[in-house]
Parts: C-alpha cells; structure tokens; sequence
C-alpha cells in the first residue's frame, strides 16, 4: 500500500521593502543608497522563499528625508497600504531606516500590531515576539536617536562658530546677494535697490507708505533657485518682509547669530549712518502695529472677523480726534500692502458689533427672527464714522 504524502501549502507573506536616505546627495547615481537597500531586501526576501515570503512590486523610498518624523511621503504610502490590509511584513536595511525616534517608532510598532504587520531589519537579527527581542530593539533605537541628535549638536556648534568668525553659514539669499562657494557676493544692481528702499523709508517715514510704493514700482522680494529647480522668493513686500529687510545688520557688513553680533566677510553695501538712521526711526514709529496690545478697548469681534472680498483676518484699530476715538476693522491685505489693495479696507467696529450682537441675540431669544429690526449692512464702498468715548 502506497502512502501519499499530502504537502501543505504555505501562504504568502506578502513583504514591502522600505528605504530612506537623510540626503538627496548621490541619489541622481545610477546606483545609489536607496538602490543598494532595496537589493539587499529583495536578498533576504529571496532566502525566505521556502516559508513563502514574496516581494511586493511597490517603491517605498525616501530620498533626502530625515528620520527624525515621519513626515515622510512613501512612509504615509507605507502605513496607508498597512491599514488597507495589501502588507504583512516590512523589511527595511537598518531600524534607523525606518525612524530615529524612539516615539514615532513606537507608534509605528502599534499600526504593525493592529494589522499583524511583521516588522524585519535585514542586517540586524531579532524577534519582536519576545520580551529580549523588544528589548534589543528599544536598545538599537535608543542609539539611533542618541546618534541623531549629536549630529543636530556638532551641526548647531558649527554654525555657531561659522557666525563668530563672520563666516556665512547658509540659509535663505537675501536681496543685494548672491551665494558663491558658501560667500556672500555683492550683486550690484539689487544692491542699489537696496539702499533705494532705504532712503524712500527715510523720505516717507512710514512702513505702510513705503511699501505701496515699492509695489507701485514692482520691486519684489529676493528671488532665487534652490538646488532642486524650485523657484522661491519674488514676492511684492509686506509690512513684515520690509521690516526684516531694513533690520537686517548683514547689510552693514555684519553676521548675527541669536543675540550675538559680529564682523563679517562679505562686503557692506548699506553705509552705517543710513542704517541707524532707520533704526531710530523703525523704534520711534514702532511696528508691531499693536499686535501685542491686549484687547483693552473690548472689541468683541477681535480675532473672528475676516474680509469676505481678500479672505484675509480684520483686527481691530482706532483713531482718536480730540476727546473722541473711531474704531475700525482693518482688512490685513490694506494694513500689509495699502488701502488701494483691497476693495473694502474698513468696518466701523461699533456698527458692526451691534449687528453681530442682534443677530445672536434673534437667534438666542425666538426661533424666528422679524427682519425689520435688523439694522442695514454697511455698504463695503463707503466708510462708516462712528464717534465712541474713550
């Protein structure tokens, strides 16, 4: 009698393999990092076939992402796939591949959990079954995040001590610059422009006048080209990008880092005497534009009225003449490019605090409320003046 040996089939374990690369450098390679991860995935995927392992056709990888979050977007591709129940096991080259924090690992650990999501690092050996083996993980993650931030550190000292030499260590252009081999280099047409905009402050002695009249010219913020092709900058100025162009010591010849400032390499193009004259005059004006103000003037819509033509917020102002004080919503796009930028630059606040104020209170007191008591809508082409006692 012949015995027939019945062989059990083993089922898939569907894999996804996971790279990422803190850079993009070396990526544009034929054969890069992220290559070289993956094949050795796909390897250990190979070896695993008698136990019915297979390798899913999808890239999970991310070029030129830290693993200090996980804003990352083959990772969200990754645990959106995980959710939706397409993976059973993820295999990256090092656990610090798949995060440096030991929090945003933990929380990926749970997602593996809940969907039965096996969890393998290719060249470090260990079972996550087990109390030793979560053990040896929590160890090798503690490591990762120690190592990522002692780079953050040594990073943060380096620029420190670049500053203090006045050497400049990076970060966005600024107009009447140009970034060569890691120096700043005088451009001489937007340096002109530069020491234009500082004397048209001078001449009308006011952040808002000068920039509707840098956008009447069109001149724009710095633009530039980032390593990747993206065009950045070339914006018309605002209140605040003009102010953080006239407080900028780097245009005195300066480089500042914190509180700290110092001589620098790169070549002056404001002279000293025009820049402190509009430090006197930016401390004298102020220009914050009572940002930090508390609400001492009890306006009940601060913080909740928006522009219904710019969509912008409306914060709350006044303008005192004599013993009286009118005030107003002012639209953002008015106070930050001029009052001609927006169709309906100001409300009277009184106006409509009373308007807002019985609408809830017809919703509050009846369930239908007698349109004849409402008080008109302003229009939006005419400025309404209404005289408050201080």
């Amino acid at each position: 009698m012949t015995r027939r040996s019945k062989q059990t089939e083993v089922p898939a374990m569907r894999c996804a393999i996971y790279t990422r690369k803190s850079t993009d450098e070396g990526l544009e390679q034929e054969f890069n990092s992220l290559d070289a991860q993956r094949d050795s995935g796909e390897s250990y995927i190979a070896s695993q076939r008698h136990e019915g392992w297979k390798c899913l056709p999808e890239h999970y990888d991310d070029g030129g992402f830290t693993g200090g979050n996980m804003d990352r977007p083959a990772l969200r591709r990754l645990l959106a796939d995980i959710e939706a129940g397409k993976i059973d096991c993820v295999l990256v080259y090092k656990v610090d591949r798949l995060s440096r924090s030991l929090l945003d690992f933990a929380r990926m650990m749970e997602v593996f959990e809940q969907h039965n999501v096996s969890f393998v690092s290719v060249t470090q050996q260990f079972n996550t079954a087990t109390s030793m083996g979560r053990l040896v993980l929590n160890v090798l993650l503690s490591f990762a995040q120690f190592e990522r931030e002692m780079i953050s550190e040594r990073v943060r000292d380096k620029i420190a001590a670049s500053r203090r030499k006045g050497k400049w260590s990076g970060g966005m252009p600024i107009l009447g610059y140009t970034v060569k081999d890691t120096k700043l280099v005088v451009r001489n047409g937007e340096a002109e422009r530069v020491r234009q905009i500082f004397q048209l402050y001078l001449e009308y002695q006011s952040l808002l006048a000068t920039v509707t009249e840098l956008n009447r010219r069109g001149w724009t913020t710095k633009r530039w080209t980032t390593k990747k092709g993206t065009q950045r900058g070339g914006k018309l100025f605002t209140k605040n990008s003009l102010y953080s162009l006239l407080t900028n010591v780097t245009y005195i010849g300066k480089i500042k880092y914190k509180d700290e400032v110092h001589s620098g390499e790169h070549e002056a193009i404001v002279p000293d005497q025009l820049f402190q004259q509009a430090q006197t005059l930016l401390q004298r004006n102020g220009h914050t534009g009572g940002r930090d103000v508390r609400n001492k003037h009890g306006a009940l819509l601060r913080g909740l009225l928006r522009c219904s033509p710019c969509g912008r917020a409306m914060s709350h102002t006044y303008t005192s003449k004599g013993n009286r004080r009118y005030r107003y919503y002012v639209c953002g796009t008015a106070q930050q490019r001029g009052w001609s930028e927006c169709p309906s630059p100001s409300v009277p606040a009184g106006e409509i605090e009373r308007f807002v104020v019985d609408q809830i209170k017809c919703i509050g007191g009846r369930p239908r409320c007698d349109r004849r008591n409402r008080p008109p809508s302003p229009p939006a082409d005419r400025r309404w003046h209404r005289a408050v006692e201080p």
